[in-house]
């Protein structure tokens, strides 16, 4: 795999702790305001930039994406952000509620990316992949990093680990509590080392960012078609290569992705927990309390004011996606019984990522729907489903922490294609 340092545009340490801001696609457009108007001063300004113009004002308008360019430059004018002239690699540390995760920042080939050697597990929405393919091409950098997971490999962790013992860059508690710790890796041998052992690294998997690694892929491709007299061959130019935090497996977080149901398709509780018989699961007593499931292919369910443990006793899809608890109780229950054939845009359908407590499904739920608690699905298999090439049901996997956006800022323009441009 190839993996390598970059030109970075970063916040001055002083000012990392009020730009540092959740990625875009965690906030609705009011959130988004909201989280704005409160921090004006953070990267969020420039990720969501539509939160300049009124609230009927076109999201995907080219004056939005134009507006984020703007602000960029502005950070860069009033030195909020600076530029590190040589490439560079960083590590980029994440710890809160027990838990820490140290990644590798660097520029990785969007030619692995197409060929399989960087492995996705979703598929993206045109209208996501655009608006992403959008700002970056308009502000011509790459802002938002990809969170990739790979393998453990003992070696390549002694080295980050060395790495992490000098002086930090950034060390910040930020606004939601998440201690943030960066360190650079600039010196000849230690980048030369760091590159040598990303190399060996045989394949790496988007866990989160997959909009985000087809919209540099898109870019690229424009760019190319559009400046490809000017620029040297494929895999030499910045555009060949898109921003990504490359994660062990063991130090990652999955934390559960639940199901809420608007109704009970007509069906009374006791019908549907029938129903749910007939079709294979094992249903247990009523409880009061919430379930929580912890074991594979069991599930919490939330309807009629109590909650029940059910738990799939028929056959199994001998695949790494059929195998799934999403999978399952999509096409044993959420779809037979229930009638949602499309999750990804029936509207009766809302999922709830990130939530460990069960309790916050009640009510969601209310009288007259219903919610399932899943547990959280395993890093290995998502990487399972990726390795089979298939693609997993929608809003399979919720990892925590999300990984803050404009610490790293890559840009992917040449200086001959500007000048064409």
């Amino acid at each position: 795999m190839r993996a390598e340092p970059f030109v970075c545009y970063r916040p001055q340490p002083e000012r990392a702790q009020d730009f540092a801001s959740l990625p875009y696609d965690v906030f609705t457009r009011e959130e988004a305001r909201e989280a704005v108007a409160r921090r004006p001063h953070s990267f969020l300004a420039i990720d969501r930039p539509e939160t300049a113009f009124d609230p009927s004002h076109d999201m995907h308008a080219p004056d939005v994406y134009e507006k984020a360019a703007s602000l960029l430059a502005d950070r860069v004018t009033d030195g909020t952000l600076v530029r590190d002239g040589e490439p560079c690699y960083y590590l980029y540390r994440l710890s809160g509620n027990g838990h820490s995760q140290t990644g590798i920042v660097a520029a990785f080939s969007i030619d692995d990316y197409e060929t399989g050697t960087i492995r996705r597990h979703e598929f993206t929405r045109p209208v996501d992949e655009k608006d992403r393919a959008d700002h970056i091409a308009t502000t011509g950098c790459q802002t938002g990093p990809v969170l990739l997971a790979y393998r453990d490999d003992p070696t390549l962790e002694t080295i980050v680990n060395a790495a992490t013992t000098a002086n930090p860059l950034y060390d910040f508690t930020d606004a939601e509590g998440l201690r943030e710790t960066v360190w650079r890796v600039s010196r000849p041998a230690a980048v030369d080392a760091l590159r040598t052992m990303l190399s060996l690294v045989p394949r790496a998997y988007i866990a989160d960012g997959h909009h985000r690694a087809a919209a540099a892929a898109r870019v690229r491709k424009a760019f190319r078609d559009a400046h490809g007299a000017t620029l040297g061959a494929p895999g030499t130019e910045p555009c060949d290569f898109l921003l990504a935090v490359l994660f062990p497996e063991s130090q990652l977080m999955t934390l559960p992705y639940d199901r809420v149901v608007a109704d009970t398709a007509g069906l009374a509780p006791d019908a549907l927990l029938a129903r749910l018989a007939e079709q294979g699961f094992s249903v247990g007593d009523p409880q009061g309390e919430p379930i929580r499931p912890t074991d594979a292919l069991h599930y919490g369910l939330y309807v009629g004011g109590a909650w029940r443990e059910l738990a799939w006793q028929g056959d199994v899809p001998q695949t790494a996606v059929g195998k799934l608890d999403v999978s399952v109780l999509q096409d044993q229950a959420l779809g037979p019984i229930l009638g949602i054939t499309d999750p990804g845009r029936d509207p009766r359908i809302r999922f709830v990522g990130g939530q460990a407590d069960a309790n916050a499904l009640e009510p969601l739920a209310g009288d007259a729907g219903l919610a399932f608690a899943l547990r959280a699905t395993p890093v290995a298999d998502m990487m399972a489903v990726a390795d089979e090439e298939g693609i997993m049901p929608p809003k399979s996997t919720w990892f925590e922490p999300k990984l803050r956006s404009g610490l790293f800022i890559r840009p992917i323009r040449t200086k001959s294609a500007e000048q064409e441009a």
